[in-house]
């Protein structure tokens, strides 16, 4: 039997069972024509995605059942998070005459294509107050990221070191993929999920898929096999980390699972946004033993990532949800309880010893390289940002050749150090306005709900547990891939948080 065939016997069933088990707990939130068109379409696409023999087929038979899924759901942003990952970011470039291609397009760019521009076109033609809103600081802060990135051209790392020059085309490309990829996904988000019951169906469509990107890594993680990496080596085609889809790469013996993330990394970071709406979504759930293996599962698929800065991470987020809590001192406490037997009984386990020594200072590491790479990283970066403080410098990769790693990448594993070498401080504050503003948005509202309203207040602290954790875990990876995509969905998702409680303030 085809390996392809093995691998998506194994992944539908565990697809199978987890679509099963939390169909009940989801119609909580989710009216179950949704659920169940959601379910099918993400069984349909996942079968194609490892029976077609290249992108196109694929795209073929994703298209129209994006399109037509999209126009049916009355959540357009839980339909985009089920799917987000119903096959790994397999970038394949659109060929064009008299140019090299006209630009790549993977799964995130279909579904942009076909589910979020839609949904965009038709929030623009409501007339209803709660999606027609005016530009607002967030708005501001994002196309104003966009801007910079048109005016201050960074050429591709291309395997030849040749630097591109920029020209007209490429600025409206440009122009036209930030809107394509990022604005759309965010003016989507804030517009779209403008009641609570949007907000948390769209919270419970990404946990349910998480748990099954969960299962799979632990599965991968145990028997040492990539489920998903059959569909690249098919394609054909490489990763935008720099190497090509199907290599294994240990951590302490063990294999770095990816399930449909693309990378060990954007997995970690997944389950990590997964586990804090889990921390609000989990007690509705009436069955004890259930919400605890849901967070249970969550944290072995994080654990099979071997991803340390999202460990850390959802660490993090776990206390400042019980901090934002009513109750807080004791929830505290309990969180701290919690966390020590838990960390506590790993470490006494063969994966869990692994683990925690891969750990720089919480452990015996013995990956030193890496932790090495990282210092010099910084130091480099920093030495190079004095150079251009302000408005950084475009080409800085030809500066830092030397740290070009194996992979024939520069892997600057820090989001603000990359943000400011290209963009400089200018940059990096208004990237960061992004986000900041929707986290004190987002707090306020908490804070205010707090007494009125615990549930809602609840939800709040979901999300800003979520954002404080994003800001701490970009700083130990690129953003790339999913941690781009769900870092966008976790501002739209907290503006339109912060539009609904205000919105149900009003007589």
């Amino acid at each position: 039997m085809p390996a392809s065939i093995k691998a998506l016997i194994v992944v539908l069933a565990i697809a199978t069972v987890v679509f099963r088990l939390g169909k009940p707990f989801v119609l909580i939130f989710s009216h179950e024509s949704d659920f169940s068109r959601r379910r099918n379409v993400w069984f349909a696409l996942t079968i194609a995605g490892f029976l077609s023999p290249n992108f196109w087929v694929f795209a073929l038979i994703a298209a129209p059942l994006l399109v037509w899924a999209g126009r049916k759901d009355t959540n357009p942003i839980a339909l985009y998070l089920i799917l987000l990952h119903v096959i790994p970011p397999i970038p394949i470039d659109i060929p064009a005459v008299g140019i090299k291609h006209l630009f790549a397009l993977d799964n995130f760019r279909l579904l942009s294509f076909c589910v979020l521009i839609p949904a965009w076109w038709r929030l623009r033609k409501l007339k209803e107050a709660a999606h027609i809103r005016g530009i607002t600081a967030m708005d501001f802060s994002i196309l104003a990221f966009g801007l910079l990135q048109l005016f201050s051209y960074v050429p591709p790392d291309l395997p030849d070191h040749t630097i591109l020059q920029d020209s007209a085309t490429n600025v409206l490309r440009r122009a036209f993929l930030y809107f394509v990829d990022i604005y759309v996904l965010y003016f989507v988000t804030s517009r779209s999920c403008c009641s609570r019951r949007a907000l948390i169906d769209t919270l419970a469509a990404f946990c349910l898929v998480s748990v099954v990107m969960a299962s799979v890594g632990i599965f991968e993680s145990f028997k040492g096999w990539l489920l998903y990496s059959n569909i690249g080596e098919r394609w054909g085609e490489q990763s935008v980390w720099g190497s090509p889809y199907g290599v294994y790469f240990f951590r302490q013996g063990f294999l770095r699972a990816q399930a449909s993330a693309g990378h060990a990394l954007s997995l970690g970071y997944l389950l990590a946004i997964a586990f804090g709406f889990w921390l609000y979504l989990g007690p509705h759930l009436k069955s004890q033993w259930r919400r605890i293996a849901v967070a249970v599962l969550l944290w072995l698929g994080l654990l099979s990532s071997q991803s340390r800065t999202e460990l850390l991470g959802a660490i993090g987020i776990y206390f400042t949800f019980a901090v934002l809590g009513p109750r807080a001192m004791p929830r505290f406490l309990r969180a701290a309880c919690v966390a020590a037997l838990v960390m506590g009984a790993a470490s006494c386990t063969p994966i869990g010893e692994r683990v925690m020594n891969s750990i720089p200072y919480f452990g015996e590491s013995t990956e030193r390289a890496s932790v090495d790479y990282r210092q010099q990283l910084a130091e480099r970066s920093w030495e190079l940002i004095q150079l251009h403080p302000f408005l950084g410098d475009p080409l800085v990769k030809t500066k830092m050749e030397d740290l070009r790693q194996g992979e024939g990448i520069i892997d600057f594993v820090n989001t603000y150090a990359e943000v400011t070498l290209f963009y400089g401080s200018i940059g990096l504050v208004v990237f960061l306005a992004v986000i900041i503003l929707g986290l004190f948005k987002a707090y306020r509202v908490t804070k205010e709900r707090a007494r009125r309203d615990p549930d809602y207040s609840l939800l709040g602290a979901s999300l800003v547990a979520c954002l404080l954790g994003t800001l701490f875990m970009i700083a130990g990876t690129s953003l790339i891939n999913g941690n781009e995509k769900m870092f966008y969905t976790l501002v739209g998702i907290a503006a339109a948080y912060a539009y609904v409680g205000k919105l149900s303030e009003r007589p």
